[in-house]
């Protein structure tokens, strides 16, 4: 009876995990891949009709029209469909929390409100079934970002197709995050004070901890300090350029005097997330070299008086205004949500915004920004062959549907828990499904 017991109990194990477990990572690429007769859409504005790309070792080596050269290896044929750089996430949680309302699967935040030192790379989890579903529609890199606090720690950009972290990792710890606080605060009734949104009477005061956060870091590096300081240690890329900061703020005063102050503090690259406000200051962001990541578009406005489109339009407002934009997805259900950063940039399409241009909000731009544009971002050759090819318009919500997803050449898998799902009950309700 007990062997029987032990063997129901190991089984019940074995079909547990392979019934949550992700997919097995696509092998390294072993032959070279041909892609024919698609209309490649670049990602620097420029576009292929009938194109040829052609990739070896997980590099692009020929992307050309019809009349490029031939090239042995294996040749899909994608005629009618349309070739994507690989979609790029920036200020992600991807993999650091599963389920909202479960506490122990969730890893973006941690104790303390300046700790710039905390790495989210080693809390990624490479076989969530969120970071899975992103690749269905060309999500295929993301910067894995810490939340919470003033100083959240250090981001990481990994792809999303591997074993484990290390594997998953395309860039180690490029920047640090910090949210720069509000000169208005909403009432914390808990604690007897009015509801509502009020002026921040401790903005300055607030203002001054990173004043002096910063300047201690600085002086860490320039001396030989007693004791070691990981927060401190962790600051100095800033100070030589080898690290970014990326700096949380909305409203135009905020924008202003934290930029102000942190370019005085010696910190070389700047990038502001969320701005928005940012197009009242456009001159002095073009001014300071800062680029934006602006929130969400898929969201109503914060003001009652802003226009009922600020959302929608904010982005074309910047990039018009001769500043490099990005997209992210942050909001409610951030990380499920960043599977609809096609769409986003669809949005922004329905402002005004050429097609070519908003892709390269979610591609081009965004690698530029977190400085992997020497490798993703657009299909050059020598650059990485991460791609994906669909049958139609993908930042279009009836085009996108993506047939082919590489990363660094690598196919990868589409299937999905919800792609499961949705064949189980097609056939339920007499619907025909593709295998």
């Amino acid at each position: 009876m007990r062997i029987f017991k032990n063997i129901l109990f190991a089984s019940m194990i074995f079909f547990g995990l392979q019934l949550w477990a992700q997919q097995t990572p696509a092998p390294a690429q072993s032959e070279t891949i041909i892609l024919k007769g698609a209309t490649a859409h670049l990602g620097n504005g420029n576009v292929i009709e009938n194109s040829i790309i052609v990739f070896e070792n997980g590099k692009i080596t020929n992307i050309s029209g019809p009349s490029g050269p031939e090239k042995m290896g294996k040749t899909i044929n994608i005629a009618g469909k349309h070739v994507y750089p690989g979609i790029i996430a920036p200020v992600s949680t991807l993999g650091l929390a599963e389920i909202d309302a479960i506490r122990p699967t969730r890893d973006f935040d941690e104790i303390g409100d300046f700790i710039p030192n905390i790495r989210s790379l080693i809390a990624y989890n490479a076989e969530s079934k969120v970071v899975e579903s992103m690749r269905p529609n060309g999500v295929l890199l993301a910067q894995i970002t810490p939340q919470g606090g003033d100083i959240s720690g250090t981001s990481s950009i990994v792809q999303l197709d591997a074993w484990n972290w290390e594997d998953a990792a395309v860039k180690i710890d490029d920047g640090i995050h910090l949210h720069w606080p509000n000169t208005m605060r909403r009432g914390r009734w808990w604690m007897g004070e009015e509801r509502g949104w009020k002026p921040n009477k401790k903005y300055e005061e607030d203002a001054a901890k990173f004043h002096s956060y910063i300047a201690n870091a600085k002086a860490y590096g320039k001396s030989d300090p007693a004791s070691l300081n990981e927060g401190f240690k962790a600051m100095q890329g800033l100070f030589d350029g080898s690290k970014t900061l990326y700096f949380y703020a909305d409203g135009e005063k905020e924008i202003i005097d934290g930029i102000t102050s942190l370019k005085e503090s010696g910190i070389q690259k700047i990038v502001l997330v969320g701005g928005y406000e940012a197009y009242k200051i456009i001159p002095f962001l073009k001014q300071n070299n800062i680029p934006v990541i602006v929130d969400r578009v898929h969201t109503t406005p914060n003001a009652d008086d802003d226009d009922y489109d600020l959302p929608y339009k904010l982005p074309k407002l910047l990039a018009d205004g001769g500043l490099t934009v990005s997209l992210n997805a942050r909001g409610q259900m951030e990380r499920m949500n960043t599977r609809n950063l096609p769409f986003y940039a669809g949005q922004v399409i329905g402002q005004g915004m050429d097609k070519e241009a908003a892709l390269q909000m979610i591609t081009s731009n965004t690698a530029k920004i977190l400085g992997i544009d020497n490798s993703y971002g657009t299909l050059e050759v020598g650059k990485s062959a991460t791609l994906f090819v669909s049958e139609g318009d993908a930042l279009d919500m009836s085009g996108n549907i993506v047939t082919h997803a590489f990363i660094d050449g690598r196919e990868v898998s589409l299937e999905t828990h919800q792609t499961k799902l949705w064949k189980r009950y097609a056939n339920k309700y007499g619907q025909e499904t593709e295998e």
